[in-house]
């Protein structure tokens, strides 16, 4: 849904020593804040604010990026610009289900398989699932969302030796949950998570729908069942414009 454009912005005054890009961030700023522009809105295109202000298209570019720097909007690869939401809390505990954290925030969570293949384990995935090198592991990338938002792009390994339909369940079914437990773990625990921030790929951010300019936050996990054995392991990246990761003691 388009942003609502019944008010028609206050002419820029020019000469005044303020920029006319400055100018333009803070009426849209303005907008925001009293509601003219709603969360998740969708603002009018570089064209439209071009016509609207009587600037050139490079002067509403530079408000444009400086409000997403400001998380005040965000940037979906073709689709548009947007009014930045409130950002999901992720909560990382010794017990972490994506589902379970999404609906306890009153959203509704949703994933999709990308890819699931076999491949032979490379060092940092042996050593995280305590197999051997080259030992056969199962790949599942998956996208999770939330009301129909992508948040996070996730790559999960796990041991084929010890889950040989877990390819399988994951192709007909996303839940890594349910997955575990057709293999036979009914409950898992989280041992370890790292979170570093970087730039995503050109891959990633289409995924995730954001610019390539914006960090996302990057997370390794390692996951086991209660006798202390790793059963998964995983790489993700989340976007950081959308969640925080919040650490449970």
């Amino acid at each position: 849904m388009t942003a609502s454009s019944d008010n028609p912005d206050p002419p820029l005054a020019r000469g005044s020593g303020v920029s006319l890009w400055r100018q333009i961030f803070a009426e849209i700023e303005r907008g925001i804040a009293d509601g003219r522009h709603p969360p998740g809105a969708q603002l009018p295109t570089e064209q439209a604010f071009t016509a609207r202000f009587g600037v050139n298209r490079h002067t509403v570019r530079r408000a444009m990026e400086e409000l997403e720097v400001a998380g005040l909007v965000r940037v979906e690869q073709g689709r548009g610009t947007f009014v930045a939401e409130d950002v999901l809390d992720y909560r990382l505990g010794a017990r972490t289900r994506f589902t379970e954290l999404i609906r306890s925030q009153n959203r509704e969570p949703s994933g999709r398989i990308l890819r699931v293949a076999e491949l032979p384990a490379d060092a940092a995935v042996a050593a995280a699932l305590g197999i051997a090198r080259g030992r056969p592991v199962v790949v599942a990338e998956r996208l999770g969302s939330v009301d129909g938002r992508p948040v996070v792009v996730g790559t999960h390994f796990f041991p084929v030796a010890r889950f040989p339909r877990i390819a399988a369940e994951l192709a007909s079914d996303p839940s890594i949950t349910r997955a575990l437990a057709a293999g036979g773990v009914a409950d898992y625990r989280r041992r370890t998570t790292r979170v570093t921030a970087r730039m995503p790929t050109p891959e990633e951010a289409g995924l995730l729908q954001q610019s390539r300019t914006r960090p996302v936050l990057a997370t390794e996990t390692v996951n086991i069942d209660l006798g202390g054995e790793p059963v998964e392991a995983g790489w993700a990246c989340y976007a950081s414009g959308r969640v925080q990761i919040v650490v449970e003691t």
